[in-house]
């Protein structure tokens, strides 16, 4: 009977290779940051937008272009900057003489994976840009809506230190990203280690070593297989009370949208068959919790004079609530 309960009622071994293959061209060049690369990898299993952050030199546009390498796929990479316009990231029509007409020219946001290098660089109006394309997959311009081509990735990277030039992000905008992943700083063996494979091939040879292992059909499907892994009531009702109790807690100023429950059912899911398993459990969504809460919701004044952050509290709610047995 035990034996019965425990059966696979869905074949994860192709994605499980999927997965392995896909660790292993990463790991060419990230060393250490596994859960990093765990994220990275279930935000596009989960067809999520990831938003990277960490300071200078810690591998943000490195890991991003590498998932991007990974995958055959189109990709597009688009640097904000100050005085970038909304028409450099969606297009813009341009005037052709051969038939008098006005012919809409695509821009970069029209690919499979987008790496928006340091997206807190550009102003509202730019970043305006972004919210019907990653919530809606598709642009309107002059009147006209376009679709954009599925699977569709954001991948954005930020400095959380430097203010100098640099717009806050809107929480419209940062509600629409799957996780924030935080990128820290390598530990000293780690750090070693990356010295030695650069004194050894500088990272231009080693981008060239990392072969694609997905085309976009494959995705689609893998997609396709997450969404149908089981997830039993009393999960969706735990992953709704953490998120409720974001709303209620006195420490926060804004608590998290139903959009964040979506995404921390989506992502565990993700979590669940990158493991090899069919099915959620609780440690899955704990595992999302932080990644997906921690940019949707705002500390009170007086929590953040104390030093606290968003991912104190998130702790703070997981463990004052009873986990489903």
């Amino acid at each position: 009977m035990e034996q019965e309960m425990f059966n696979q009622r869905t074949d994860l071994s192709q994605l499980s290779q999927a997965v392995e293959q896909i660790r292993l061209q990463l790991s060419k060049i990230i060393v250490g940051q596994q859960n990093t690369i765990d994220l990275l990898i279930a935000g596009l299993l989960a067809n999520g937008h990831l938003l990277l952050e960490g300071v200078p030199g810690v591998a943000k546009t490195l890991s991003a272009k590498l998932v991007a390498k990974s995958i055959d796929a189109t990709f597009s990479r688009i640097q904000f900057t100050p005085d970038l316009m909304p028409s450099d990231v969606l297009g813009t029509a341009v005037f052709s003489p051969k038939t008098a007409e006005f012919q809409f020219r695509q821009g970069p946001i029209f690919g499979n994976i987008i790496l928006v290098d340091e997206i807190n660089r550009a102003p509202a109006k730019t970043q305006s840009a972004l919210f019907e394309a990653m919530e809606e997959r598709q642009v309107t311009v002059d009147g006209h809506t376009y679709k954009l081509a599925e699977p569709f990735m954001v991948l954005a990277t930020q400095n959380p230190v430097e203010q100098e030039g640099t717009y806050r992000l809107p929480e419209a905008q940062l509600d629409r990203f799957l996780f924030k992943i935080e990128i820290k700083y390598p530990t000293l063996e780690e750090e070693i280690e990356i010295l030695t494979q650069q004194h050894q091939q500088d990272t231009q040879h080693q981008l060239e070593d990392v072969k694609p292992v997905l085309d976009v059909k494959q995705i689609m499907a893998l997609r396709a297989v997450i969404k149908s892994l089981f997830v039993e009531p009393k999960l969706l009702a735990y992953a709704a009370q953490i998120v409720h109790e974001t709303r209620e807690n006195k420490s926060l100023y804004l608590g998290a949208s139903p959009r964040a429950s979506l995404a921390m059912i989506n992502s565990a899911k993700a979590i669940a068959a990158m493991a090899g398993r069919d099915f959620v459990t609780p440690d899955d969504i704990v595992k999302v919790a932080t990644p997906v809460l921690a940019h949707r919701v705002m500390l009170s004044p007086e929590k953040e004079m104390e030093g606290l952050t968003t991912a104190d509290i998130i702790a703070q709610i997981i463990k004052k609530i009873e986990v489903p047995r």
